[in-house]
């Protein structure tokens, strides 16, 4: 006694495999692209900027000099610098607004510092410092 397995257990319809193959390539292309927005966008951020070289210049003062990259000319961007002392204390801090390339900066402390660590700069839409 021989069955067919159609007659057993019924047809597969005729739109599940092309439902299927098209329900994946959507949601590939969707991935794909979600992620090439997210490389783009963490690769190209609207501020940078690296510490050059740092001064002290008297026991309650430390000189910066801060390079930093702007996106466009009208980014509105924060710098922080942070002053340390000679036991890991922080003795002295500076928020400002940098222009584009070299800036040089005075950080008033509380106490003689020993070295000056950059936080980073932040603009609208770039919450993380760089």
């Amino acid at each position: 006694m021989t069955t067919d397995l159609t007659d057993r257990y019924g047809a597969p319809s005729r739109w599940g495999r092309p439902a299927t193959v098209t329900l994946a390539v959507v949601l590939a292309v969707v991935g794909l692209g979600w992620l090439g927005w997210t490389v783009w966008f963490h690769t190209t951020p609207a501020v940078t900027s690296d510490l050059v070289s740092f001064e002290v210049t008297s026991d309650h003062e430390m000189q910066a000099r801060l390079d930093v990259r702007l996106g466009d000319d009208d980014v509105e961007a924060s710098c922080r610098l942070r002053a340390f002392a000679e036991d890991h204390t922080p003795v002295g801090e500076k928020v400002f607004t940098p222009v584009g390339g070299t800036n040089e900066v005075v950080i008033r402390t509380e106490r003689r510092a020993t070295t000056v660590e950059k936080l980073g700069c932040t603009a609208d839409g770039q919450p993380r410092p760089r």
